[in-house]
């Protein structure tokens, strides 16, 4: 894997700890998840548009 380093809003990294502590997954893996659920709907939205 490759290691990439984000630097986030507090308020983003805040909104996101709660979601990971909710859902009682490592930070990690839930912004992992909501950068790759991003990337599929850009990429759809891409293909409609073309």
């Amino acid at each position: 894997m490759v290691q990439v380093t984000l630097l986030l809003d507090p308020s983003v990294a805040l909104f996101y700890s709660k979601v990971a502590a909710a859902a009682q997954l490592p930070l990690e893996k839930v912004l992992a998840d909501a950068l790759f659920k991003l990337a599929a709907e850009l990429s759809l939205e891409s293909l409609h548009n073309n």
